[in-house]
């Protein structure tokens, strides 16, 4: 038995819907650097979270819903490197992790 299987599919769905919601409104809606980076992963974990559980109710046999998660995590932990380590360089350069002030490329 799946770990995934003693839940409801609704339940499981509706967890990544407000997951999702929760993170575009924290991403559109933030300030900080560092807050939109983390509802940025947010998203991707609410999309992780319906990727395991359309596989374990609909493909049984086969194991392409984890497998996406694994990708997904793996780009996730690049962006999470990556993101960081351009707002350190900001930081350096502007004392500040604002968005809003974030005018560098204009």
């Amino acid at each position: 038995m799946k770990f995934a299987n003693i839940f409801a599919l609704e339940h499981l769905l509706t967890l990544g819907a407000y997951l999702f919601c929760i993170g575009f409104y924290g991403l559109i809606t933030s300030q900080n650097m560092i807050k939109a980076l983390m509802c940025l992963e947010l998203v991707l974990n609410a999309v992780n979270i319906n990727f395991v559980t359309f596989s374990n109710y609909f493909d049984t046999q086969h194991i392409k819903g984890e497998i996406f998660v694994l990708f997904i995590m793996a780009i996730a932990a690049a962006e999470a490197a990556i993101g960081l380590a351009i707002v350190l360089t900001i930081y350096r350069d502007r004392k500040s992790i604002r968005i809003d002030q974030f005018n560098l490329l204009k």
